[in-house]
């Protein structure tokens, strides 16, 4: 059984057609991306699989049980995790206090013992101090172990987003553009974190335009045009197919 399965998945925003009777399924420990145009489709896609948007029609399964108009907060705790175009960054916060926050199902959420400080939550607490650390070196952040999130450069916030999502300890973790605004080095950086992370038993599903960063990660591609489904295979058979070429990649890729 696939990890992840999408059947004739809709959603329609008045007249338009974000996304259109869309189908595939995601096998556990791979990365899979999605690509197509500007306007394709791919971020609907990624908001409507992880809660934020409610379709209009169709299924969606995380390990054969439906997950379709859940929210964020119950996919969370069923391990699915999510990062942003558009960095979701806390900038007054330390950029521990950030990946710290992203552990925040895991915590006791009891009041009394929260005012009162109890010993319980003080090693909670420090365990996750460490689990964060441990996460920041992970993503080759150690050097802003202790800074805050609004000295830290661009590129080195992207990666703490992605941090303060495995804090959730995900089993499927979607990425949307996180090479989005970054310079060759650092997208290298991002291309080789994304591979780590998949290496670790996370399932990753990407969003990228950079079409050498996804060449080079993906498993399986699904091409999206328009809402709906192009192509869908590897990034040899998607490199190859003539609609794809047409109406993403180009005559010259």
């Amino acid at each position: 059984m696939a990890l992840l399965e999408v059947q004739d998945l809709s959603i329609h925003f008045g007249g338009v057609k974000a996304v259109q009777n869309v189908s595939f399924s995601i096998d556990a420990g791979i990365v899979y991306a999605v690509i197509g145009p500007n306007g394709a489709g791919k971020t609907t896609l990624f908001n409507l699989i992880t809660g934020v948007y409610t379709p209009s029609s169709g299924v969606i399964r995380l390990d054969g049980e439906s997950i379709g108009g859940k929210s964020p907060n119950e996919l969370a705790t069923r391990g699915v995790a999510r990062t942003f175009q558009n960095l979701q960054i806390c900038m007054n916060m330390s950029a521990m206090e950030n990946v710290m926050v992203g552990a925040h199902l895991r915590l006791d959420r009891n009041l009394i013992k929260a005012a009162l400080r109890l010993p319980s939550i003080k090693k909670r607490d420090a365990e996750l101090r460490i689990e964060a650390t441990e996460l920041m070196r992970f993503v080759g952040l150690e050097q802003y172990v202790d800074a805050r999130a609004d000295s830290m450069p661009y590129g080195a916030l992207k990666r703490l987003e992605i941090a303060r999502a495995l804090a959730m300890k995900p089993r499927l973790i979607f990425l949307d553009e996180p090479a989005a605004g970054l310079n060759p080095k650092e997208t290298i950086e991002v291309d080789q974190l994304v591979r780590k992370v998949a290496d670790s038993g996370v399932t990753v599903v990407l969003v990228e335009h950079d079409m050498k960063m996804v060449m080079n990660l993906s498993d399986r591609i699904l091409v999206l045009d328009y809402g709906k489904k192009l192509a869908e295979g590897s990034g040899e058979e998607v490199r190859k197919n003539p609609d794809v070429i047409a109406a993403y990649l180009g005559t010259h890729s």
